[in-house]
């Protein structure tokens, strides 16, 4: 399975440092090849068949659904990520990236209320021909770490990957209000897979 560059560095380092510790104190080779072996999971970058679909909004993330509602006059689905999700983020619908802006701020736990007001985070906003859309990549308490993988002016398809979370974090889309949301708080979702509004008629 390939790996996201990003965590390139985490994995080898590990392994490397259980390597060496092997010949000298073997629980700790143990534990250093152990933590590379969950780095290898963690920043793990599955091959995905997306199903683009102009009618659709897919999911930007793999985690759970912890609220659906509206925020300055915009639907919003806000997802948890657990370490054990794949933490890559992807593009919602095609279009143009306008803007992306990076805030820095606190490392409440991602699945707290707050988190999505204070913690760091950097929002990717995206027009499309159906509307204006933002993916709010946020840090959690592990989470020290957001990365765009875009820029202002680029052009991106539906299920293109966009950025990185790295460990525990959250991650809130906000849609047009002429978007039905199909997605309900519980729900398991899938970057790129699973299609978390859609276009009303």
């Amino acid at each position: 399975m390939p790996f996201v560059k990003d965590g390139l560095f985490f994995i080898v380092l590990s392994l490397v440092l259980g390597v060496i510790f092997l010949f000298v104190f073997k629980i700790a080779a143990f534990l250093f090849i152990l933590v590379g072996l969950f780095f290898a999971y963690f920043f793990r970058d599955p091959k995905r068949q997306v199903q683009q679909d102009p009618d659709a909004v897919l999911s930007p993330c793999d985690g759970t659904v912890i609220e659906v509602g509206e925020e300055n006059n915009l639907k919003v689905v806000r997802a948890f990520l657990s370490v054990f999700n794949v933490h890559l983020q992807r593009a919602p619908v095609s279009g143009l990236i306008s803007k992306v802006e990076y805030t820095r701020g606190k490392f409440l736990p991602a699945d707290d209320p707050k988190a999505c007001q204070v913690n760091e985070n950097n929002v990717i906003s995206i027009i499309s021909p159906r509307g204006d859309f933002e993916v709010k990549q946020i840090a959690g308490i592990l989470a020290r770490r957001v990365v765009s993988w875009v820029k202002k002016e680029d052009v991106v398809e539906q299920g293109e990957k966009i950025g990185f979370i790295k460990f525990g974090s959250q991650v809130d889309l906000f849609m047009p209000r002429d978007v039905e949301v199909t997605v309900k708080v519980g729900d398991k979702i899938a970057g790129g897979l699973t299609m978390i509004g859609r276009f009303k008629k």
